[in-house]
C-alpha cells in the first residue's frame, strides 16, 4: 500500500526546522528583535555576538583571507569557523540560508591545513577561502531545493535518482579544486523569478541594513548573508536582474557577466532550455578586489574544456589597467521610459555623475532604442512555455505560488498551449534585431564623447527603489535591458537613503498606472537607512574593462 502523500505544510516546517536546528546551540540568539524593534542588524548589532578575532576575520576582504590563509596568520579552519558562526547569526536575523554544512566544511579546511603543511604550499588560489552558494548550485550530500517544497527529498523533483548525495555543479568541483570552502546554501525564492526571496520553507528573506525592506532577488540570500558579512563572497545567477538587485540592495558589488563567461554546467533552472535569454552566474562580494580574484581564479580552471557554453577567453589583465590621467567617458540613463526613479535612486545617480564630471571624465545623457521594445523580447521568453515548467514544480507538493510568482505565472494568468516554434523564432529574431539597433546607438557616441571613440561604461540605475518593501518590486526594466542585450554589469554601492533628504518631488507627474504605484510605494521614514546602489554597464564580454572601471569609480566616491 502506498504511503499516504504528507502535506506540503509538514515537508516545509520540517525542512525548516532542520535548517535552525543544524545551527550549533552556542550559536544561537537568545532572543531576536522584532523586525519594527530593529530594523539595522548590521555592523555593531551582530558584532555584539562575535569574538574580535571572528570579527577581525569575517570583516576581511576575500584577497586578505587568502593571503592569510596561505602564509600561516590564519588557519583555514579558524577562518572556516567565523564564518560559520557568522552566517548562523545572519540567518537567524534574516531567513537567509536553505542548508548549512558546516561540519563538511571544517573538516575541508582542516585538510587544506594538512596540504599546506606538508606541500609548502597552497591548494589553488582562492586556498582556505569561504564561498557560499545560492541554492541552485548543486552540492554532494546536501539538498538543492530551489525553493520547492516539492523538492525536498529529491534530485530536482525527481525520486530514488540518488543524485543528490554524490552530483556537484562543474563551478562547485572548480572551487574545491581551487582551495575555497564551501559551507551553505542561501535562499531563494521559488521559481527564482522575482526580484524578492519568498518560499514557502523559510519564509521571507529580510534585508539586513533595514528590516522593513527585501533583501532583494532571487540571489537574495546571497545578498542579505554577505550584507551582514556572513560570507566574503558568494554566487549567485542572473536573468532579469538576480544578482545585481540583492546586491544593489545590500551595498554590494555584484558582477553579472555576458553568458558563456563563467561555467553554468550542472545546475538546475527555471524554464531549462529556454535559451533565447541565458541565466548567468556571478559573484557577489564587499569589494571589486574579491570579484576580481574570484573571477580570475575560475577562468584559470580553463572552465571552456568542460561546458559546451563557455568561451575560450582566459583573464585578460591588459583590460584592468586605468591609468591615473586617463580620461574616460560615461553615458547616463536618468529614465527608461517607463518608470521614474525613487528620490534616493536619483540622487546616487547625480552623486556619481558630478563626482566623475570633477574628475575631468565626459559625461553625456544616454538616450538608446526604447528599452520596452527589448523588454518585451525578454519577457515573452520567460513565458514560452506559459508557465508549464513552474507550475508542474508546484504541483508536486500541492504548495501555493507566493503573491510575487502568481502574478507572472499564475494558472489564471498563463492557461493554455505554449508558444510555438514560430512564436520562439520570431522573438528571437525581434531579440537580434534590437541588439543590433543598440549596438549602433552605443558606436554613434563616438561623436559625443570628445575621445573620438564611443562611450566607455554606462552609468543606470539596477531598479527605481533603494529596495523593495514586501510584494513591491514588480519593475525589472532597468536591470533587465542588459539582460536582453547580454552586456556585462557590475553594481556600485553609493550611499544611503536619508530622510531629511530624500523626500518626494511634489511636482512629480507619473507616467502611467505603473509609475503611480511605484512612486506611491516610497516612504522616506520606512526607507530610511537602506543602500542604495547603481549598475555600471559595458559591452558584451568587458568583464575585466567593468569590474576595473566599477573599483576606479568606488575609489573616486570614498575619495
Amino acid at each position: 500500500m502506498a504511503a499516504e502523500k504528507q502535506p506540503w505544510q509538514t515537508l516545509a516546517k520540517a525542512k525548516l526546522d532542520s535548517i535552525n536546528q543544524s545551527i550549533p546551540a552556542h550559536w544561537r540568539l537568545p532572543s531576536l528583535p522584532r523586525n519594527e524593534e530593529r530594523r539595522d542588524v548590521t555592523g555593531d548589532y551582530v558584532r555584539q555576538f562575535l569574538s574580535k578575532e571572528e570579527i577581525e576575520i569575517t570583516e576581511a576582504l576575500a584577497p586578505t583571507i587568502v593571503e592569510s590563509t596561505t602564509t600561516g596568520h590564519w588557519t583555514a579552519e579558524i577562518v572556516a569557523r567565523a564564518f560559520c558562526h557568522r552566517a548562523s547569526l545572519a540567518h537567524q536575523l534574516t531567513n537567509c540560508l536553505h542548508d548549512t554544512f558546516f561540519d563538511a566544511a571544517i573538516e575541508d579546511a582542516k585538510s587544506l591545513d594538512v596540504y599546506l603543511a606538508k606541500n609548502g604550499k597552497p591548494k589553488g588560489p582562492l586556498h582556505g577561502l569561504p564561498v557560499s552558494l545560492k541554492d541552485q548550485f548543486h552540492v554532494k550530500g546536501v539538498e538543492t531545493t530551489m525553493g520547492y517544497v516539492g523538492w525536498l527529498g529529491t534530485f530536482q523533483g525527481k525520486k530514488g535518482t540518488g543524485k543528490e548525495r554524490v552530483f556537484e555543479s562543474e563551478m562547485v568541483q572548480e572551487l574545491r579544486d581551487l582551495g575555497a570552502v564551501l559551507y551553505c546554501k542561501t535562499s531563494v525564492p521559488h521559481t527564482l523569478m522575482t526580484g524578492e526571496t519568498v518560499n514557502n520553507i523559510i519564509g521571507y528573506t529580510w534585508n539586513p541594513k533595514n528590516r522593513n525592506l527585501s533583501c532583494g532577488g532571487s540571489s537574495g540570500g546571497e545578498g542579505a548573508l554577505i550584507g551582514l558579512r556572513g560570507s566574503p563572497i558568494g554566487l549567485g545567477t542572473d536573468i532579469g536582474g538576480s544578482i545585481r538587485i540583492p546586491a544593489a540592495f545590500n551595498g554590494l558589488y555584484g558582477l553579472r557577466p555576458s553568458a558563456g563567461r563563467l561555467p553554468y554546467q550542472g545546475m538546475p533552472n527555471s524554464m531549462d532550455g529556454q535559451n533565447s535569454v541565458l541565466s548567468v552566474v556571478g559573484p557577489i562580494a564587499p569589494s571589486v578586489s574579491s570579484l576580481q580574484l574570484l573571477v580570475k581564479s575560475l577562468l584559470s580552471r580553463e572552465p571552456w574544456l568542460h561546458d559546451p557554453l563557455v568561451h575560450d577567453i582566459p583573464w585578460r589583465d591588459e583590460r584592468t589597467v586605468i591609468s591615473k590621467d586617463q580620461k574616460l567617458s560615461f553615458a547616463v540613463l536618468r529614465h527608461d521610459g517607463v518608470v521614474s526613479l525613487h528620490p534616493p535612486v536619483k540622487r546616487a545617480v547625480e552623486t556619481v555623475t558630478e563626482r566623475l564630471e570633477k574628475q575631468g571624465h565626459r559625461i553625456i545623457e544616454w538616450k538608446p532604442p526604447a528599452h520596452k521594445s527589448g523588454l518585451d523580447t525578454l519577457f515573452a521568453a520567460w513565458t514560452y512555455d506559459n508557465g508549464a515548467d513552474v507550475r508542474s514544480a508546484f504541483e508536486l507538493s500541492g504548495e501555493p505560488m507566493a503573491p510575487q510568482i502568481a502574478s507572472l505565472y499564475g494558472a489564471e494568468l498563463h492557461a493554455g498551449p505554449p508558444k510555438d516554434a514560430t512564436f520562439i523564432a520570431a522573438n528571437n529574431v525581434a531579440r537580434r534585431e534590437y541588439q543590433k539597433e543598440y549596438m549602433e546607438y552605443w558606436n554613434s557616441t563616438a561623436e559625443l564623447t570628445g575621445t573620438g571613440k564611443p562611450v566607455d561604461i554606462v552609468i543606470a540605475p539596477v531598479a527605481p527603489v533603494a529596495a523593495g518593501r514586501p510584494n513591491g518590486v514588480s519593475w525589472y526594466g532597468y536591470s533587465g535591458i542588459v539582460n536582453v542585450l547580454d552586456y556585462t554589469a557590475c553594481t556600485l554601492p553609493v550611499t544611503t537613503v536619508d530622510k531629511s533628504i530624500d523626500v518626494v518631488d511634489p511636482s512629480f507627474k507619473p507616467l502611467g498606472d505603473l509609475d503611480s504605484s511605484i512612486m506611491d510605494q516610497y516612504d522616506p521614514e520606512i526607507y530610511d537607512g537602506a543602500h542604495v546602489g547603481l549598475q555600471l554597464i559595458g559591452r558584451r564580454l568587458q568583464e575585466e574593462k567593468v569590474l576595473a572601471v566599477t573599483e576606479y569609480v568606488a575609489g573616486v566616491l570614498t575619495a
